[in-house]
């Protein structure tokens, strides 16, 4: 019941219809369906991508056989996470150097870990900047990331690939290891500590490449 008791960290975009998107995705749209006068009650459509705001990738959005979202077990969802502070300014990679620096200081990220990396882009939220220069992984920090059997990588940008790297060289890495990825992660500055519970609960949508998540730190 501890658990449930401390105050959680909402860690998640709001989606709207003025949401900014990936380049080539729509925007969201509420579609008024039903309404109080005359059907009794409020109802809406949505229309959206299914990497829309804060979302989670499953490993088949870059893999033919990969497992679809529906298919990742709950208990990959609520896991115990380690908080990797990098300011990294534009077209910046985070690096395995970067990671064993963050391990010199506060001991070897264990194997099955979940890692969340907080750069502070998401301050440039609505820049056009946001999806062209973002910072992501370096090719060698997700080598050194999945050698450990990583569960689950978070970032406070778009796109877990930096913003320049058009073949998505990260996001097959992972998917080819079983690493969950969480993009567009946000708040993170509001998390004191290095180790934290993180939760990211996607829509359990059948065959989906990933989903819109609630994220959240306690």
């Amino acid at each position: 019941m501890q658990f449930f008791c401390m105050k959680p960290i909402d860690l998640t975009l709001t989606i709207s219809d003025r949401l900014p998107t990936f380049p080539g995705s729509p925007r969201p749209q509420f579609i008024p369906w039903e309404r109080i006068i005359p059907d009794g009650y409020n109802l809406e459509l949505l229309f959206l991508s299914s990497h829309s705001g804060t979302h989670m990738d499953a490993p088949y959005h870059f893999l033919k056989r990969g497992d679809t979202i529906e298919k990742i077990p709950l208990a990959r969802l609520v896991t115990d996470a380690i908080l990797i502070r990098l300011k990294k300014a534009a077209d910046c990679a985070i690096s395995k150097k970067d990671i064993l620096h963050f391990e010199s200081k506060n001991g070897k990220i264990p194997d099955n870990s979940t890692v969340i990396f907080s750069t502070g882009w998401s301050k440039r939220l609505g820049e056009k900047s946001y999806f062209e220069k973002n910072p992501g992984l370096a090719v060698d920090a997700a080598r050194y990331l999945t050698s450990k059997k990583t569960n689950l990588i978070g970032i406070d940008s778009p796109s877990i690939d930096l913003g320049t790297d058009t073949k998505f060289s990260v996001h097959h890495i992972l998917a080819k290891n079983d690493v969950l990825i969480v993009e567009n992660l946000t708040n993170l500055e509001k998390i004191k500590t290095t180790h934290f519970k993180f939760v990211a609960l996607p829509l359990k949508l059948k065959n989906a490449t990933g989903s819109p998540v609630r994220a959240m730190a306690v």
